[in-house]
């Protein structure tokens, strides 16, 4: 079954399109969890023209991915590229100049440089293979995940830990919120007396906070519209809770805001923003956004003494410890080979069991015929005899098979699996029951 990939990344879309795809990706994730099991999340329309099996969305602030099985590899791209851009209300060649669209081993490769963290935006960023994991296990409890994406992601995700536990990829590591602080520090220089406010509680806020904290800043507030967990947050990194409301008040405060929020729109926006800055008595107010969708409203950016960054500003922000991280990609690309021949190999080996089905079948169906004819034959055999003769069937069967299917799945791995397979069904008259054998059945008494 034909796989493909189409997706985005910080690469090919800028994070306001980023920003529109994601909520795409959360219309497909809402939909998978309402599709009936072995269904796709594209409408029903879609997936019968383009026959789409099995799909696995991944979808974080830096990409969205779709990752499908579809009997038509063509029809099955224009019908997601035709959804998501549905989503938005954009035609299908607005959006196609930002899309990467790949196939079969291409697609299988891209999944588990993904997942070693190759193709982030923070090389060998921690947070990804998570990601990857969850976007497959989420599919998989919507029944959208067959034996082929399973297979593929489970590789994927063991290349991903191969690639942390035996190569220096992720020491010394920084994800987006640690880049974000140190874009700060660029800004404001040391951080230590700086008054710092962290918009969210969610794992980016929880980073940012080990961030900040390791600068040793001493004035640290989090706010979040749960305040219970803005308060968890503040007893351990002992800082201070402000419930939602208190906002503007926090806002007027900071010298370094950092908002990492899952709200599906901003939530500082600029009106609200110029009404603060006249009681600041610090400036500037400096205001680092690596939520996505954004949380910040772009206009933030047009008010004197406010720096605002989003997270494609953090592309040119210097990673001290890149060099070293660098090294390691020979390594994990050579991790990456070994579980993707292994994941080739399996797939080359599932394109030769269709004959092994049909081949034991014709076989069983044979001798069981001809097994019922030689019973009637010894009429009156005791029970002991029968279960020997019938012992006896299924042990020939089972020799007789073995070498041949050993022998069809190694042609298989390398590659002669179709031409082997193809003679094997001219030589035994293979797919399904032949006439001979029906004839056969029929004849005995014998119903396969």
């Amino acid at each position: 079954m034909p796989l493909v990939l189409v997706g985005l990344n910080h690469r090919t879309a800028s994070v306001a399109l980023r920003e529109q795809m994601a909520s795409a990706g959360c219309a497909l994730d809402g939909a998978v969890l309402d599709a009936h099991p072995g269904l796709n999340a594209l409408p029903h329309d879609h997936r019968h023209t383009a026959g789409i099996h099995e799909s696995v969305i991944l979808s974080t602030c830096n990409r969205l991915e779709i990752y499908a099985t579809c009997g038509a590899p063509e029809e099955g791209v224009s019908a997601i590229i035709g959804y998501l851009s549905g989503q938005q209300g954009l035609g299908p060649d607005q959006l196609r100049p930002h899309l990467y669209i790949l196939e079969n081993e291409a697609a299988a490769e891209h999944l588990m440089r993904v997942s070693c963290g190759l193709d982030s935006l923070v090389l060998g960023e921690p947070q990804i293979l998570g990601q990857v994991a969850e976007a497959f296990a989420q599919a998989q409890g919507a029944g959208m995940s067959g034996l082929l994406l399973a297979q593929l992601f489970s590789r994927a995700i063991h290349a991903g830990k191969r690639a942390r536990n035996e190569t220096g990829i992720s020491r010394h590591t920084t994800s987006i919120s640690h880049v974000a602080v140190r874009l700060a520090r660029e800004q404001l220089g040391d951080l230590h007396n700086r008054r710092v406010l962290i918009v969210g509680a969610g794992e980016m806020a929880e980073i940012a906070a080990v961030a900040v904290h390791g600068e040793g800043v001493r004035h640290l507030t989090f706010i979040n519209r749960t305040y219970g967990r803005a308060e968890q947050l503040a007893y351990r990194f002992g800082g201070r809770a402000l419930n939602w409301y208190h906002l503007s008040r926090a806002l007027a405060e900071a010298d370094l805001v950092i908002s990492a929020t899952g709200a599906p729109h901003a939530v500082i926006y600029r009106d609200d923003l110029a009404r603060v800055l006249p009681h600041r008595s610090r400036s500037p107010l400096v205001i680092v956004d690596v939520a996505l969708p954004r949380d910040v409203e772009p206009e933030v950016s047009q008010l004197s003494g406010v720096l605002r960054f989003d997270i494609d500003d953090l592309n040119g922000t210097v990673d001290a410890n890149l060099a070293q991280r660098q090294a390691a990609i020979p390594a994990v690309e050579s991790i990456i080979q070994q579980e993707l021949d292994e994941y080739l190999s399996w797939q080359r080996s599932r394109e030769v069991v269709p004959v092994l089905v049909d081949l034991r079948r014709k076989v069983e169906t044979v001798a069981a015929c001809e097994l019922e004819a030689a019973l009637r034959r010894l009429d009156g055999a005791d029970q002991e005899t029968e279960a020997v003769m019938r012992l006896l069937t299924h042990r020939i069967i089972g020799k007789l098979l073995h070498e041949p299917t050993v022998r069809l799945k190694g042609e298989a791995v390398n590659g002669n699996g179709i031409v082997y397979a193809d003679a094997l069904r001219e030589l035994f008259d293979l797919g399904g029951e032949t006439a001979d054998v029906q004839v056969l059945a029929e004849r005995n008494g014998f119903h396969a």
